[in-house]
């Protein structure tokens, strides 16, 4: 609503445009009454001709004054359109992780789908009845004056309809509640399934999502129908109303001139006639306006739903304030713990270890051990934690997100790559750089040499989804584009998991290289990737079981040597079987 005011010059257009349209469709009624009570009566065709240049003057006015109207609209709705989108796509960047996370995609685009539907209300509906009201208020006083029998006759039954539609609202409000939860279920099963459309076709399971979607489309087919049940109900209740406003009212009036006595009821043919054609133009407006609850009712279902992504709390207070310092890496977790919402177990128990800037930290632990959890509150994706987690002795609460996410480089272990050139993939964080940039952020992650590869090099497209590169590739060009931003911190959340063994032999080798003058962060379940790193923390349930190299946590930590001897066993074995050979040759 709040956007619909700011159009307020172009409503006062509107306004002025409609006021005067109904003042000048107070003319042709009483210009038709007395054509047909002086000029049929006295057969004057000077008369006549006259009236009927005035009819054609104001029909011109009129149509010149609708066009404006409507122009104004017009461009109103643009306007509102274009503001909508631009607020509408803000909010969705300011919403944290955490709400994708937890929200189906195909449920969230539904439910922004609904704004459009609020947007056509405000500048459709609404603003119409709105300036219908208006006519009214000027046209009502007119038909009391010509016959206040048949004015009452028009506002009674215009307010019969009032109460029909009122009296069906509580059945609407559950067809469309239920109608809107239905469509939802359809397209968060339609974009997922466009979304998962690869596992799809590899787990060959199209005829279960067919009957899936036969399910959600019977649903929603059965919801839709209810409700045009009722709005057909509805529409059925009221059409003898609508109907005795421009015909019963007529033959009250037909009634009235012919049995009472002349001169008695001030109502003559020629002021029935006029009385129909404004009736007409007044019982429209009271019809709309009582109609228009039913229209509210389906608008506010959608306002509910367009609320539950638009009013979720933000990021932008984070993103907009708070400390932006310069940073050296130094990483602090004092006696952090954190829980995800819904969850009772702990995802970090007082975790407590310091690294200073510049250090290469391993990440190891089995299967939710907290330690992706570690690098999503290093990258404040999560901020409700207890503790204190500092980066150069800096709270990470009272830093600004932006600047936060800007100094660090971030790869996981599924990336997402735009459509696009390889080299605009690799700059998208940096739009500015220069190709020998991308160079030399593509060497540095190995992705150099299959790029050379690629048909056009650098300017290959990407498709979506990102169909015409292997796995290995992806991860590379990620990596690629978290270093090119030069960040002070960099975190590899199971980066090099997707890559092939020469891949994954490349990115290792360049690790120390990387690592020149950052801190890293490196979560790898395989070990013999963090062999070099200077210091490893090992987690487990939750809590911080120990930290440092990797000789020392091979001596003193259990659960480090039972997951380096499960990973190594085939390696190991292979070696006593050489020894023995080595041994029985001798």
């Amino acid at each position: 609503m709040q956007l619909v005011l700011r159009e307020r010059r172009n409503l006062r257009e509107v306004l002025v445009a409609s006021l005067s349209m109904s003042v000048l469709q107070i003319l042709p009624p009483f210009l038709t009454m007395a054509a047909i009570d002086r000029v049929m009566t006295h057969h004057t065709l000077s008369t006549l001709a006259l009236i009927s240049l005035m009819l054609v003057l104001v029909t011109g006015y009129e149509t010149l004054l609708g066009y404006a109207r409507r122009e104004i609209v017009e461009v109103m709705s643009t306007r509102l359109d274009a503001r909508i989108n631009v607020h509408v796509f803000r909010r969705l960047l300011a919403l944290p992780v955490e709400f994708f996370e937890r929200t189906p995609t195909g449920e969230t685009t539904h439910k922004i789908s609904q704004i459009f539907k609020i947007r056509d209300f405000l500048t459709g509906k609404l603003v119409s009845t709105i300036l219908d009201v208006f006519t009214l208020l000027i046209l009502l006083p007119f038909l009391f004056w010509m016959s206040t029998a048949l004015a009452w006759m028009v506002l009674a039954a215009s307010f019969c309809i009032g109460l029909t539609v009122l009296w069906f609202l509580p059945a609407i409000r559950q067809v469309y509640a239920q109608l809107i939860a239905a469509e939802v279920k359809k397209g968060s099963l339609l974009v997922e399934t466009v979304h998962g459309m690869r596992t799809v076709k590899s787990l060959a399971i199209e005829e279960t999502r067919k009957q899936e979607w036969d399910e959600r489309v019977a649903e929603s087919g059965h919801a839709r129908l209810a409700a045009g049940r009722i709005a057909n109900w509805a529409q059925t209740v009221t059409t003898p109303l609508e109907r005795f406003v421009d015909r019963g009212v007529l033959m009250c009036g037909a009634y009235i001139v012919l049995v009472a006595p002349a001169g008695t009821t001030g109502i003559t043919t020629g002021s029935l006639i006029a009385f129909m054609m404004l009736g007409g133009r007044v019982a429209s407006p009271l019809i709309g306006l009582a109609k228009l609850t039913q229209d509210i009712e389906e608008v506010r279902t959608s306002i509910s739903q367009v609320s539950e992504v638009l009013n979720h709390p933000t990021e932008t207070a984070a993103t907009r304030g708070g400390l932006r310092p310069k940073f050296s890496g130094q990483i602090t977790f004092d006696d952090v713990s954190f829980r995800y919402p819904g969850s009772q177990a702990l995802a970090l128990n007082r975790v407590n270890f310091s690294i200073p800037a510049g250090t290469m930290l391993g990440l190891v632990g089995r299967s939710g051990s907290g330690k992706s959890t570690i690098a999503r509150l290093l990258q404040g994706i999560n901020r409700d934690y207890s503790g204190r987690l500092k980066i150069d002795g800096s709270d990470l609460r009272e830093i600004n997100l932006t600047h936060l996410r800007r100094s660090f480089g971030v790869v996981m272990q599924d990336n997402f790559l735009f459509r696009g050139t390889v080299r605009e993939n690799i700059i998208a964080g940096r739009p500015g750089l220069t190709l020998d940039d991308v160079v030399q952020a593509a060497r540095m992650s190995g992705a150099e040499e299959f790029i050379e590869r690629l048909p056009h090099g650098y300017e290959t497209w990407i498709e979506e989804g990102s169909a015409n590169l292997s796995g290995g590739q992806r991860q590379r060009l990620a990596i690629a584009r978290a270093l090119i931003v030069n960040p002070r911190l960099l975190i590899l959340d199971e980066a090099t998991s997707a890559l092939d063994p020469e891949s994954e032999a490349l990115v290792n080798a360049n690790l120390l290289r990387i690592a020149k003058d950052r801190t890293m962060v490196i979560v790898s379940h395989r070990l013999s990737s963090l062999v070099d790193c200077d210091q490893i923390l090992v987690m487990d349930k939750g809590a911080a079981i120990d930290v440092g190299p990797h000789d020392e946590l091979l001596e003193r930590c259990a659960i480090y040597r039972q997951l380096w001897q499960q990973q190594n066993r085939h390696s190991e074995r292979s070696r006593q079987t050489q020894l023995k050979s080595i041994a029985a040759g001798e």
